[in-house]
């Protein structure tokens, strides 16, 4: 092991230009990062860990300042260090895996060409083993078919895919450090395991050092050496995952372990009535044609499913199950190879365009991904209320009063209605998403990953405000999440997909407490922190 830190930061503070104020994202932060040590940087969001990230890569933006300290990366300053030198750095020697693909991947360019440019970058020029070493990257982050995917653009993708394909850039130049900011937020759990198993092996072949930044506690304490608390800028707890488990100094360490939900199947009294569905799939299929393939490919077999007003429907299983492809056509936006869908005992399988959007006030969707979800031109009044201009509901003064109870209903202050989504972060970007999702106040509401880009604190207070609103007005929920503790707490009704067939179908207490299939077994074991968490017992 090196006997100099590959990072040693000492008294950093970073803020940041804003309305001709300065705020303060980083405040006097020490630490050091050795050889071959896996590091994880624990913290809600604008706690400053995405700063610190940006801050290594000397990628801060140019409203930004490095007030003071030193920020030293293979013994450079890069607080001190010109473009030339960073740019020397980046890839070859700090390699980062980026929170969010859809932005960060090209959609104008193949997977296989972005790769492949990352790849040049690293050795200066283009080589005749290029081709093949980009299969190579996309085996090792565990992507089936490479030579298929490697032709295929970042739409053509699921979440976790394209997450996967920002693992394979960030290794392509054999970095001897890898800054992964939120790297398996949007991965399910088998999926983040395998990848983060990959990660924590090339650490002890390659003596590669790794630093995560991430707001799941439960990843990090599996997953590090060390871990630092942040909040608002400042570091207020340095310990052993086994420490900050079981001897937790401060109370925001404490209340992170406290919110992260555990995994115990939702129990409520009441039985689900006699009364028609809200929306029913019956026999559904879908396939669709593949480039240059003659068979088709089959993303949903034969699904059905029954959602009832007042209850959650989770749908669980692992990227490219068919979990999204069932949630667009429940919505409209596809229609099913064979099978119908019905909303509210009428069948709409057939429906045009035309026909569907009165539904459309009956049935919302809160989207996985919230920046590519809200317009980057619209502010956060405009996009919250675009749903009751599109449907000619309100105006003046009552569209405003709604803005206000909307934004204050998912927890954000009401100055941030003047705010845009760049000025937001990744939390208070979905907040938004669900507050224009609830402005038409849907009898069913179709919930895409809702809460994957929430730390943990806001997660809780997102799924209380869901479970408040369902009790409220009796809305329906049909949930898709990789996160088996959020579906336990949840849901209803569970639904389990492998490759668009279901594998288990039951009562959250049946698939969780006694699950049939090894398939389901496989994802509860995969849970982040599943050692820590208490299990529901088998009756």
């Amino acid at each position: 092991m090196s006997q100099s830190p590959l990072i040693e930061v000492r008294d950093l503070s970073v803020s940041y230009a804003f309305a001709g104020q300065r705020t303060q994202a980083v405040r006097r932060l020490s630490f050091n990062l050795a050889q071959g040590e896996t590091l994880a940087i624990v913290g809600e969001s604008g706690s400053g860990k995405s700063t610190l990230a940006n801050a290594l890569l000397g990628l801060l933006p140019g409203n930004a300042r490095i007030d003071q300290g030193q920020l030293r990366v293979d013994g450079v300053d890069m607080a001190q260090a010109d473009e030339r030198i960073r740019r020397q750095l980046r890839g070859r020697f700090v390699g980062l895996v980026p929170q969010d693909p859809m932005v960060s991947l090209n959609p104008t360019l193949r997977i296989g060409r972005q790769i492949a440019e990352a790849l040049v970058l690293a050795r200066g020029r283009r080589y005749p083993e290029v081709d093949s070493e980009v299969l190579a990257l996309l085996a090792q982050v565990g992507l089936d078919e490479p030579a298929l995917r490697a032709r295929q653009y970042p739409h053509e993708l699921s979440g976790g895919m394209r997450q996967r394909v920002l693992i394979a850039i960030a290794l392509a130049g054999e970095p001897r450090l890898i800054i992964a900011d939120e790297p398996t937020s949007a991965l399910d759990v088998t999926v983040q395991r395998r990848i983060l198993d990959h990660l924590q092996q090339l650490v002890a072949e390659r003596g590669i050092s790794l630093l995560i930044i991430t707001h799941d506690l439960g990843m990090a304490c599996d997953r590090a050496d060390r871990l630092l608390v942040m909040k608002q800028g400042e570091l207020i707890e340095h310990a052993s995952p086994r420490q900050i488990l079981w001897g937790a100094q401060h109370p925001y360490t404490r209340d992170l372990l406290n919110a992260a939900p555990a995994f115990v199947p939702r129990r409520r009294p009441g039985e689900l009535t006699s009364q028609v569905p809200l929306l029913r799939l019956r026999n559904v299929g879908k396939r669709f044609a593949l480039p240059g393939q003659q068979a088709d490919f089959t993303a949903l077999h034969d699904l059905n499913l029954d959602v009832h007003a007042g209850q959650t429907l989770a749908i669980v299983g692992e990227s490219g199950s068919g979990k999204s492809t069932a949630l667009r056509i429940a919505l409209g936006l596809d229609k099913p190879s064979q099978g119908h869908v019905e909303f509210a005992g009428e069948d709409v399988s057939g429906f045009s365009w035309r026909q569907f959007r009165p539904l459309r006030r009956r049935i919302q969707l809160v989207q996985q991904n919230p920046f590519a979800a809200l317009d980057p031109r619209f502010t956060v009044f405009d996009s919250i209320v675009e749903p009751l201009v599109s449907f000619g509901l309100l105006k003046g003064r009552a569209l405003e009063s709604k803005a206000r109870e909307l934004i204050a209903r998912v927890h954000l202050p009401v100055h941030f209605l003047d705010r845009l989504p760049r000025e937001l972060s990744g939390g208070q970007r979905q907040r938004v998403a669900i507050a224009r999702a609830l402005a038409l106040e849907p009898e069913v509401l179709l919930l895409d990953e809702p809460v994957s880009a929430l730390d943990v604190s806001v997660q809780a207070q997102i799924l209380a405000l869901l479970d408040e609103l369902q009790r409220d007005l009796g809305i329906a929920y049909v949930l898709v999440s990789h996160d088996l503790a959020v579906v336990a707490s949840m849901a209803d009704q569970v639904l389990v997909l492998r490759r668009g067939q279901v594998v288990e179908q039951g009562t959250a207490m049946q698939v969780f407490g006694q699950p049939a299939s090894t398939y389901t077994r496989a994802l509860i074991e995969a849970i982040p922190g599943h050692s820590r968490s208490v299990l529901p017992v088998a009756v």
